[in-house]
């Protein structure tokens, strides 16, 4: 109750404070005094009368984040006890093991060490439940406490107690917190004699650097004639890193990004300060519908110049600038206070961003809604949200059996088995998974009780249940009894049909077992249309260069 008294207190001096300072400011400031005002006596009524015991923290954060809801997707509240969270999204950095944990049922399970930090160092894998951490019992903790725990300064020492699959006694580990800094670029090399590869996941602190090394590593061991930048899927992170990866291609002066806000502060424009480490070399970027944020602006930026030319999807149009705002009690307000616009003057912020796909990418956008813009060479580009690509690859649709093994973790948990079971395996640019393998998978999933109801199925349950309900069923027994016939799936045959592609996603998941994420993508890459489509225009650098130069004839026939 103290502390309750304390917040009203508070809330109240707050209140009486405002309501002096701007009594003569204008309208604007007296409406926001007055809404404040209200507020202080909702939450006081709130507090001494409702029926049962409120928490006002829990109140307060929950109208706050109520409150920037109505505004943009990214303008969040960060209290204190999210502050470490935060600081690895820009930093990439933390005191730690070096791995990522999820929950399995009242259990924490290791769900992936990193590569070269203590967690994988010491031997512990992907599918370890962890038991306890320094003595204490995880069953049935949250997973954030368990997270915390992990957690500390580097150089601290912890003990996990942990239970693997084939190991019939617990198994216990010591280990010593490290700097867990996760890479921004987890694999770089070869994809054909004289294209190399770059996979770019983040844009934390060090990114360009990392680039930077990756291409002066492909240059001193290979002989490198084109590249490819990998952006699929990277969520984007900091802006001053977009532009320098953008500089090691572009020459110095180059505006890359501008911003605007509601306040001049805000305005300000970016460009390349350095000599570029190669402006010459044919680029080809990837991208698909989640490359956001300082992904796009590399994209977009390198298309904007013709610097280099796009395949893919149609990225994912977040073009809004966060400035982080110190609050009280070390809380934080990540609130958007500017766009971001390209050199061609596009903006790659989705003009609707209430109305997106699934995945929260861009939606369809009017034809009346979206603008032409010209590149440097006269090629024309259009806004409306994201980056449209070049060359448009889109990937195939998965399977719903796929999809349903994935998220009932089949995959993952057939992994784990063979990880346990076999102690190497081939490199990942040769491993392949045999047929026997492939029949221990559809044991394993039997002997799981392995079910699912495709959408068609679904959407025929609720149509058989509407038409009983209206007394249509009666009419038309029959056709609904075929129609049940020739929609109803079957594990077996779906396994067969479909063995390919499950193949495929089981062999990477194995793969990630033993070479960790970079073996992962080697895998990727392996059987990738994708790249298989950028390989194909970088073979044809003559027509590249036309492509670049604005020549639609060439586009045309580039696309055919």
């Amino acid at each position: 109750m103290k502390q309750k008294k304390h917040i009203i207190y508070l809330a109240g001096f707050l209140i009486l404070f405002l309501s002096v300072g701007f009594s003569t400011l204008k309208n604007r400031d007296l409406e926001l005094v007055k809404n404040l005002d209200i507020y202080y006596t909702l939450f006081r009524e709130l507090n001494m009368f409702y029926v049962d015991e409120t928490d006002p923290e829990e109140l307060v954060t929950t109208s706050i984040e109520a409150m920037l809801s109505s505004l943009d997707p990214y303008t969040t509240y960060i209290p204190e006890s999210d502050m470490d969270d935060f600081q690895f999204q820009t930093t990439g950095e933390y005191g730690g093991i070096g791995s990522l944990i999820r929950r399995l049922g009242n259990q924490v399970m290791i769900a992936e060490p990193y590569e070269g930090f203590p967690a994988a160092k010491a031997g512990i894998r992907a599918g370890d439940l962890i038991l306890e951490v320094d003595g204490v019992s995880t069953e049935k903790m949250k997973i954030e406490s368990v997270s915390e725990r992990l957690k500390g300064k580097p150089g601290t020492e912890l003990t996990i107690t942990i239970e693997r699959y084939g190991v019939e006694d617990p198994l216990e580990f010591t280990l010593t917190r490290e700097k867990i800094s996760i890479l921004n670029v987890p694999y770089y090399g070869m994809i054909d004699q004289g294209t190399g590869y770059i996979r770019i996941s983040n844009f934390t602190t060090g990114a360009s650097k990392e680039v930077e090394n990756a291409v002066k590593a492909l240059k001193r061991e290979h002989q490198l004639n084109s590249l490819v930048l990998d952006l699929r899927s990277n969520p984007g992170g900091l802006l001053i890193e977009a532009v320098r990866i953008c500089n090691l291609f572009v020459d110095k002066g180059e505006m890359i990004v501008n911003t605007r806000g509601k306040m001049n502060q805000w305005d300000s424009d970016y460009s390349t300060t350095r000599e570029p480490l190669d402006s010459e070399i044919p680029l080809v970027i990837m991208v698909n519908r989640g490359s956001a944020s300082a992904s796009e602006i590399v994209a977009g930026a390198l298309q904007d110049l013709d610097r280099g030319v796009i395949v893919g999807q149609r990225t994912f149009g977040k073009g809004l600038v966060q400035t982080s705002r110190p609050l009280k009690f070390n809380a934080q307000l990540k609130v958007t206070t500017a766009k971001y616009y390209i050199p061609s003057g596009r903006c790659i912020q989705a003009l609707d961003y209430t109305h997106r796909n699934e995945d929260g990418s861009v939606g369809i956008v009017p034809d009346s809604l979206i603008s032409e813009y010209e590149t440097r060479n006269g090629r024309l580009v259009y806004d409306g949200g994201g980056i449209q690509p070049d060359f448009e690859v889109v990937p195939e649709m998965l399977s719903e059996i796929s999809i349903q093994l994935y998220t009932q973790g089949l995959f993952f948990d057939f992994a784990t088995r063979y990880r346990n079971t076999y102690e190497e395996i081939d490199s990942p640019e040769i491993f392949s998974l045999s047929n026997d393998d492939y029949a221990l998978f559809k044991a394993f999933i039997e002997e799981k009780g392995f079910e699912f109801r495709t959408a068609s199925e679904k959407a025929f349950a609720d149509l058989l249940k509407s038409a009983k309900r209206e007394k249509y069923y009666e009419l038309a027994e029959e056709e609904f009894s075929s129609l049940e016939e020739k929609l109803a799936h079957n594990n077996l045959k779906d396994l067969e049909t479909f063995e390919e592609e499950i193949r495929q996603i089981l062999t990477e998941e194995i793969i990630n077992r033993y070479y960790y994420l970079a073996g992962r993508i080697l895998a990727q890459i392996q059987e990738d249309p994708q790249l298989d489509r950028a390989r194909e225009i970088l073979k044809k650098p003559g027509m590249l260069k036309e492509v670049l130069n604005g020549n639609q004839g060439a586009l045309a026939k580039a696309i055919e």
